[in-house]
């Protein structure tokens, strides 16, 4: 069932709108949409595969979420060390010290003008097929099914930004100019119907030729994640019990469900060291594997989010003294998924005893703002382990490979289970969070109802989809970030070697208190849509 990105094809994807292939090229002209792309499947084929980049380009080893920033960044669950501004370094910092910076002339998270780019294409592509496609019916709704899947991907990209409003494209074609939003209601019914065509239309699993397209199961995946964000908790529920009738299963450990290439995974998509590939490694290294990148890093909230592997709250009040403890934290006591995604003073690394401290070898702390950009030196006490590559030993000149997967099982269990909540059924909910619990050996006879199964639920996500993109989505649609997010600072442990031992010291490593504003719960409109655009208005919280 799982549906894998063909790398065959993704070499492909770099060439942009216009390709340098000479295949692609055999009749002049500026557009890929030329009649040539349907003289045969081949070259339309080519085409599609470009539409399948933007599960990259959105993810967490793409830049269209946050600039190649992780929105976890905005979050108490995740530092970047730099005070200095710029992509990966201290944008996040900027962000959440000064966030009324953010405004309509530049923002960091913005998607508009790169969204609706390729959204052209594929409308594009659309026409096109119209106007030359001599293809069977059958043929053509594939492709068709396809198309729409990522145009739908792409609209739910903005809405999910721009409280559920979009521009809907009056034409296959073209972009038409003067063309005001779309209500909320009519953006998410929209999508809905987009990805609903989808599913209809796509394939439970393709033939080995086609291995890698997007399916049925897909389909309604993302039509489930998408009705959460619109609260049509029906339709969000109906979609998610149609992708549980078609196999799919959870991995049999946490580190395999993010590995791709299994049972749990739905959506993914997958990179070779000679390309397409990723740096994530490098953006999560340590200072002893490469000199020149890295330096974001879990925080100790984070860590304190696990429960213990009988699924008790640990008590972590030793550790919060700035005069610090020569007790050891109680890592070894904490639930699977925490060593499967944070690496911590003591745990095993590439085959050496990581020693996350001052003057370290094996890991480096140093305090937040010392150095402006403390390449592999965290100033957490704690570095990345999910996504990475434990057999990647030469930072230096290979790239990252690992999997990309964009949507899995468990999180559809949990898109389930909100959508269960907020239609009363309590039990049900809790039913399926425990399926998810159940993997790491997690109680699941819980029976709670209420505020009692919302906050189960949201520590359920925040743990079992770490650093996968959602929580400060999350936060936002839940309209929790202003009273979350405000007033507070992250936090970490300082390490230093004494004796045998170490010492752990409590630290501030923010120094400042990070801030919320109310109207970035919905994204300004960029100026340059405004000047282009004359039947729409900046939304009201930011005309000042």
């Amino acid at each position: 069932m799982k549906n894998r990105i063909l790398i065959l094809f993704l070499s492909f994807l770099t060439l942009g709108l216009v390709s340098c292939n000479d295949y692609l090229e055999l009749t002049p002209t500026d557009k890929i949409t030329d009649k040539s792309v349907w003289e045969n499947q081949a070259a339309t084929d080519l085409y599609v595969n470009n539409f399948y980049e933007y599960i990259h380009v959105y993810s967490q080893f793409g830049e269209g979420q946050f600039s190649g920033n992780l929105t976890e960044g905005l979050t108490e669950t995740f530092k970047y060390g730099s005070p200095i501004v710029g992509n990966r370094a201290g944008d996040c910092n900027y962000y959440v010290f000064t966030p009324e910076t953010l405004t309509s002339e530049g923002s960091y998270l913005d998607c508009w003008s790169g969204a609706y780019e390729r959204i052209r294409r594929i409308n594009e592509f659309l026409a096109a097929m119209e106007n030359y496609s001599t293809y069977s019916a059958e043929v053509n709704t594939l492709y068709e099914a396809q198309a729409r899947f990522f145009r739908a991907f792409l609209y739910f990209q903005l809405a999910k930004r721009y409280g559920g409003q979009a521009i809907i494209f009056k034409s296959l074609a073209e972009t038409v100019k003067n063309t005001p939003l779309t209500s909320a209601k009519d953006t998410w019914q929209y999508i809905y119907d987009e990805f609903t065509f989808a599913a209809n239309n796509l394939p439970t699993a393709w033939d080995s030729a086609n291995t890698g397209r997007v399916t049925k199961g897909a389909a309604y995946a993302m039509l489930c994640r998408a009705m959460i964000y619109a609260e049509r908790w029906s339709d969000a529920k109906a979609a998610g019990e149609e992708v549980l009738k078609l196999g799919y299963s959870l991995a049999s450990t946490y580190e395999a469900a993010t590995k791709g290439g299994n049972s749990e995974s739905i959506l993914e998509f997958n990179y070779l060291v000679t390309g397409p590939n990723h740096y994530w490694d490098r953006y999560m290294c340590m200072y002893y594997e490469y000199t020149t990148a890295g330096g974001a890093t879990p925080t100790q909230e984070m860590v304190e989010s696990y429960e213990d592997k009988d699924g008790n709250k640990v008590d972590w009040s030793a550790w919060h003294t700035a005069d610090g403890t020569t007790k050891y934290p109680p890592y070894e006591s904490l639930e699977p998924r925490f060593a499967a995604t944070i690496l911590y003073n003591g745990a095993i690394w590439k085959d050496v005893e990581l020693e996350c401290c001052v003057d370290g070898t094996y890991g480096t702390y140093v305090d937040y703002g010392v150095e402006p950009y403390p390449y592999g030196k965290t100033v957490t006490g704690y570095y990345m382990r999910k996504f990475r590559q434990e057999t990647n030993t030469n930072l230096t000149s290979v790239a990252s490979t690992s999997t990309w997967v964009e949507l899995r099982l468990a999180e559809v269990l949990l898109n389930l289970a909100e959508a269960e909540y907020e239609l009363g059924q309590y039990g049900t909910a809790m039913g399926y969070i425990a399926q998810v619990r159940s993997r790491v050996g997690l109680p699941t006879d819980l029976t709670l109802e209420g505020d009692d199964c919302f906050a189960a639920l949201r520590h359920e996500r925040k743990i079992e989809l770490a650093y996968e993109g959602h929580l400060w989505w999350d936060m936002r649609r839940w309209r929790l970030s202003e009273e979350a997010y405000n007033g507070y600072r992250v936090h970490g442990l300082k390490i230093t070697k004494e004796g045998s031992g170490y010492r752990y010291a409590y630290v501030d490593c923010d120094g400042q208190d990070r801030k919320f504003l109310s109207r970035m719960y919905r994204l300004p409109i960029p100026n340059a849509e405004l000047q282009n655009n004359n039947a729409i208005q900046q939304f009201d919280e930011w005309n000042f």
